[in-house]
């Protein structure tokens, strides 16, 4: 069944000319509110019809062979929002998690979350964590929902972790290398992103995925977040297949190969 969904995958992106995909794409879903306001509607309904994309992101994503999809769905900055919007953005993703969960199982998505888990209710906590543990078996796409998630955040945990480690005889500061931190965090069994998408307009990485950001591709989408259709996507994709990724090094053209 796998490789029938695999092949599929391959015969569509050849359709587009897509000469190669992400592994692991990163969306900052940003442009709601803004969408919203343009309209004449309360920031809430912005986020109301991300949810609707986020969907769409989801099987476009299975459709093109990703396998590993990353969504910021609520940043840890998030919470100095107004109480009444910050309370819609929970309520949202509560509703998400508990309504999709069968279809995403059903689809072979398996969910993981990062983030902080710290100060989170307990009812809240105990969705995210059911969620995980009904879609462990999965092994199609793989959806991450950053909550809580917040890159400094993440450093300072993993700073602590490590030097829990240094006190307890484990581990010795001199010998702390990049492999020590990476398992730190909270993607210590994902890959890093190869593509990072951001919608509505913005330039910036607000905080997202910062270490795991070093050898990323960045595609800055003008479409605000709930108009980021599978064409939107696409372009995303085919910008990311027509770069030459060289983590440092030189390009065919430089070396003369």
């Amino acid at each position: 069944m796998a490789a029938s969904v695999e092949f599929e995958a391959v015969d569509a992106n050849s359709e587009i000319g897509l000469l190669s995909v992400p592994r692991h794409v990163a969306i900052i879903m940003d442009g709601n509110g803004r969408w919203a306001t343009r309209r004449g509607l309360p920031r809430t309904e912005g986020h109301r019809r991300g949810v609707k994309t986020l969907r769409e992101a989801v099987k476009h994503a299975q459709k093109r062979g990703i396998s590993y999809l990353t969504l910021f769905s609520f940043s840890s900055e998030n919470w100095a929002r107004p109480q009444q919007e910050v309370s819609f953005l929970l309520a949202l993703l509560r509703r998400f998690v508990r309504d999709d969960i069968k279809e995403l199982t059903k689809t072979n998505v398996r969910v993981r979350v990062i983030g902080s888990k710290e100060n989170l209710d307990r009812s809240m906590l105990a969705l995210l964590n059911d969620a995980e543990r009904e879609t462990a078996h999965c092994t199609g796409l793989v959806l991450v929902i950053a909550f809580n998630y917040g890159a400094r955040d993440e450093f300072v945990r993993a700073a602590r972790q490590l030097a829990q480690r240094v006190e307890a005889g484990e581990l010795r500061a001199a010998d702390i290398g990049e492999d020590d931190v990476s398992t730190c965090l909270d993607t210590r069994d994902i890959p890093d992103p190869d593509l990072i998408v951001r919608t509505g307009g913005e330039q910036r990485l607000s905080n997202f995925l910062l270490w795991q950001a070093a050898y990323a591709e960045f595609y800055f989408a003008p479409t605000p977040w709930p108009e980021f259709n599978s064409d939107a996507f696409d372009d995303a994709l085919l910008a990311f297949s027509n770069r030459n990724r060289r983590y440092g090094g030189l390009s065919s053209d430089a070396t003369g190969t």
